[in-house]
């Protein structure tokens, strides 16, 4: 579990911080007394999570990351000690509609707040940049990737996230390695929760078929993805962070993915129909009809190297992810504000980790 006494006396340049799985990781952080900076955009969902929530120690900059000017201001008066950058495009659909804008915010966003980070940070010790698992180079074969894999991708998201580890990967060892300043990335699978109301992702759109009172259209139901809960790879992230910094760095890998077991996977369709058992839904999905771009039927990841390096392992199987998201979902829906199910399931997440360390105490 992240360590509240370490997070405590840091001070965080959040990148994404109004987004979905940044909204997490700005409650859990603020809930650990960190002060941040966070800079991202404007919420573009209704309705959204991040103006919900209570963040003390948090202060809210809205900008581009492709505004070198601004980003570069923000991070001056910022004086992080660590960084964690996740804002980027995200979709795939919409990589396709905007190829441009996608390298744009994700290849240059990125080398926009690392130049901004090297220059004007002089306290800074660890960054970590949140890529995906869609960058590895996919042949459709099912095997779980592991960090050493090759990256590449067909369609215009993975292969400006890969491409984004690329810049990465030299600026570390151009600059970073030199200035002994940590700079990893981080790999996470399909990630599901409340608070997710993204286009073309699948769980917000069974939340919208739902309320609506229609089966939402699966394009491909067959489709295997490594799904888990956002608490698994955020924790993974302030792990990994915590140990780039305690002086471990020059034994640490450059690269981690954090994925759920390994061994449990769902297929789109499976992930439906669970999520519309618990929401008490008999006929959840249908097939869409029509052309859709190509995306990958078998992607899973190999999160060993992470356990062995970190001793991170996920707490949640892909159905209790989908589980929490429904709880979260009809708990908000019944009237609880979001921040009030945020926390309550970061509450049992975390007795979720005290237990496992009770039971592996000697």
């Amino acid at each position: 579990m992240p360590n509240p006494e370490f997070w405590a006396h840091q001070r965080v340049f959040l990148t994404g911080h109004t987004g979905f799985k940044g909204s997490w990781t700005a409650r859990w952080l603020s809930r650990m007394g960190a002060s941040q900076v966070g800079y991202a955009l404007a919420p573009d969902t209704t309705p959204a999570l991040f103006p919900s929530l209570d963040l003390p120690g948090l202060q809210s900059v809205v900008g581009d990351i492709t505004d070198a000017a601004t980003l570069t201001s923000a991070v001056a008066d910022a004086d992080p000690t660590v960084a964690i950058h996740m804002a980027a495009q995200p979709l795939v659909r919409r990589s396709y509609a905007e190829p441009a804008e996608t390298f744009a915010t994700n290849v240059m966003g990125t080398l926009n707040v690392l130049e901004a980070l090297r220059h004007h940070a002089p306290r800074l010790q660890a960054v970590l940049v949140v890529t995906t698992d869609k960058v590895y180079l996919n042949d459709d074969s099912g095997t779980p990737f592991v960090e050493s894999d090759r990256l590449g991708g067909h369609d215009p998201y993975s292969s400006s996230k890969a491409a984004c580890e690329e810049v990465v990967s030299s600026y570390r060892q151009s600059f970073y390695d030199d200035a002994g300043v940590a700079l990893a990335t981080a790999r996470a699978g399909n990630v599901i929760g409340g608070g997710d109301w993204s286009e073309d992702r699948l769980v917000p759109d069974i939340w919208r078929a739902m309320r609506s009172g229609t089966g939402v259209e699966l394009r491909n139901p067959r489709s295997v993805r490594p799904w888990q809960h956002v608490l698994d790879p955020v924790s993974g992230y302030l792990d990994y962070v915590e140990a780039m910094v305690d002086h471990r760095w020059p034994t640490l890998p450059r690269a981690l993915n954090f994925a759920p077991v390994p061994d449990q996977p769902m297929t789109v369709s499976e992930v439906t129909e669970t999520l519309g058992e618990a929401m008490g839904v008999d006929r959840p999905w249908h097939q869409a009809s029509g052309f859709h771009p190509v995306e990958m039927k078998l992607l899973t990841l190999d999160a060993s190297l992470a356990e062995k390096s970190l001793g991170w392992r996920p707490r949640l199987t892909g159905r209790e992810a989908v589980q929490w998201t429904a709880d979260w979902i009809k708990a908000t829906d019944s009237g609880q504000d979001y921040a009030t199910a945020l926390d309550a399931q970061i509450d049992d997440y975390e007795a979720l980790g005290q237990g496992a360390a009770e039971r592996t105490a000697p």
